[in-house]
């Protein structure tokens, strides 16, 4: 049994975006799991990804276009890249990397997409990349699956029928959060297609205990907030915090550099969060997301503006501060928390304006109940991600 499967991953220049690699590595896991000999991954980085997984990487098609001209540039390409596969040759140079996708598509037993975020307009490309790939699976008469996904929430009209088209000729469709189901649901898919499911990666990792530390990850995203008014508010709930539990602090970016002391992504607020800081932190250097699974699933709390953290978190019982930015971010922090039965989430705006030490001390005191609560919760959560992964591999024909 073969495989096509796509993710947002590839580290580039020795930067690694943990979560997106996250979700792609459970999916190799359960496919090899399942029985599934030969995957073969696409990917920005394709030797970096080949090299991490032990599959098979192709690169993208290629829909990266910009100016006021890209999504008509997309639709163009798209069209193109169709043709091309359904027997018009002429439709693309020889060279192109499309018809690497095109043959493996062609020669899968199966097509999934990966866990993600990206089907929303902030990222037309991402949506114009899948939508083809779907198209491609049609064409082919190759099961799709599209699985741990956040649908939105914002959707231009144009982009609403590519989601549509794309979720619609999909066998089984994953959702994360019930409100990118009911989105789902209001654009015209079969909710027969449609299951709540929790983050593709969420039992990612495999190491259990609590170490005395809290683990806290900042994306310099902000939503618009004011950079200097964050970092003082940051500064202050973690030394707090540092006092009131005597825990170290140490911080992970999620989206960074692979090489210690090269400080980017992630990296950058942290250091100034730090130098704000009177107590002692560690700035922890991003290497696989394994690596970063098990440091989040061992904390003894998480404080994280970024989504995976809490989603390896809260998977492990760990009690989690979620810091949303903007609608996005509230969407999935709620939904990755709700998930699992925690619902701490503050603001940015509730951060600067000085409400995170309440929350932060109310979640501390809590602990004990909020891993005891998790107990079930998680179980019940796992047994159904099982499941799941079972019947995505059932609809590839495994």
């Amino acid at each position: 049994m073969s495989l096509v499967l796509i993710g947002d991953v590839g580290v580039e220049n020795d930067t690694i975006h943990i979560g997106d690699e996250a979700m792609f590595e459970e999916f190799v896991v359960q496919a090899r799991s399942h029985g599934i000999s030969h995957v073969t991954g696409i990917s920005s980085a394709p030797a970096d990804t080949a090299a991490r997984y032990g599959v098979d990487a192709i690169e993208r098609i290629g829909f990266g276009f910009t100016g006021p001209d890209a999504r008509l540039q997309m639709r163009d390409r798209r069209e193109s890249v169709l043709r091309a596969a359904a027997g018009d040759r002429t439709q693309l140079a020889d060279d192109d990397t499309a018809w690497a996708v095109i043959d493996a598509i062609r020669s899968a037993d199966g097509v999934a997409v990966a866990g993600g975020g990206n089907l929303a307009s902030t990222w037309p490309l991402h949506i114009a990349e899948r939508g083809t790939i779907g198209a491609l699976a049609k064409l082919f008469g190759r099961p799709l699956v599209v699985s741990g996904q956040t649908i939105g929430p914002e959707l231009t009209l144009g982009d609403t029928a590519l989601v549509a088209q794309l979720l619609s000729s999909a066998t089984l469709v994953g959702l994360r959060e019930a409100t990118s189901r009911a989105l789902t649901e209001r654009i015209g898919v079969d909710p027969a297609k449609l299951t709540h499911t929790v983050d593709d990666a969420s039992f990612l990792g495999s190491a259990t205990g609590i170490r005395p530390a809290i683990l806290v990850t900042f994306s310099t995203h902000l939503g618009g907030a004011d950079r200097d008014a964050v970092i003082t508010r940051a500064a202050e709930l973690l030394d707090g915090l540092a006092e009131r539990t005597g825990l170290a602090i140490e911080f992970l970016a999620h989206f960074g550099s692979t090489v210690p002391g090269i400080v980017k992504g992630d990296a950058v607020l942290h250091a100034a969060i730090a130098e704000r800081m009177s107590a002692p932190a560690t700035q922890i250097t991003p290497t696989t997301a394994m690596a970063a699974a098990d440091l989040a699933r061992t904390a003894s709390l998480v404080l994280t503006s970024r989504y995976h953290p809490a989603v390896f978190a809260t998977a492990a019982g760990v009690p989690t501060i979620g810091i949303s930015v903007d609608e996005y971010t509230t969407v999935k922090l709620t939904g990755a928390l709700g998930n699992f039965g925690q619902s701490s989430v503050l603001p940015i705006t509730g951060l600067v304006a000085g409400d995170g030490p309440v929350l932060a001390e109310r979640v501390w005191a809590d602990r004990d109940a909020i891993r005891a609560a998790a107990e079930p919760v998680v179980t019940a959560r796992a047994a159904e991600s099982a499941e799941w992964w079972d019947r995505v591999f059932r609809a590839i024909g495994r």
